[in-house]
């Protein structure tokens, strides 16, 4: 199991867009010359994150996006979500019911197939939790985390770079 590289590129340019005066939005056209990556391809994400409405766009020629609600209220797992979609990452095929045991017409074999999948069951289970653990997440604690870490030059550096480049 793995995401793509779109939910790293989501957190990181979504963190971006907190500090930046209400009234003003980011191009793609600056955050992917900040991150150095496709603009084709973080236009993408960001249309996914406009879907889910994670953030608003602006059109235009000083047109961009921001964000479309309070940070606390966008969760990692929002953001998972609106870039990989809802399906599941275990997809149970149900190889249980191939089995020797399953392909008679005894008994047993049909209380088998009407059981659900131990495996399943787990894949799911395990998932759900991986789910609330992002959930618990929020671009508010992403960027408390941040002024944490970082040296305080450099998230001002951030901060001063987007307010420059935000348009009205």
């Amino acid at each position: 199991m793995q995401y793509s590289i779109g939910v790293e590129y989501a957190l990181h340019c979504l963190v971006y867009l907190i500090d930046i005066p209400p009234d003003a939005t980011v191009g793609i056209k600056e955050l992917s010359a900040f991150q150095g990556i496709s603009e084709t391809y973080l236009s993408k994400i960001f249309g996914k994150l406009a879907k889910a409405g994670i953030v608003g766009s602006v059109p235009g020629v000083k047109g961009g996006y921001k964000l479309a609600k309070p940070p606390a209220e966008i969760s990692f797992w929002d953001v998972v979500e609106a870039v990989e979609g809802v399906t599941p990452i275990f997809q149970c095929k149900n190889i249980k019911d191939n089995s020797y045991l399953c392909r008679s017409d005894d008994e047993y074999a049909a209380c088998a197939r009407a059981m659900p999948c131990t495996i399943n069951l787990t894949m799911l289970e395990a998932e759900e939790s991986m789910r609330n653990s992002l959930r618990g997440k929020s671009l508010l604690w992403l960027n408390e985390e941040l002024d944490r870490v970082l040296t305080p030059k450099a998230r001002q550096d951030t901060r001063d770079y987007f307010a420059g480049v935000g348009g009205v």
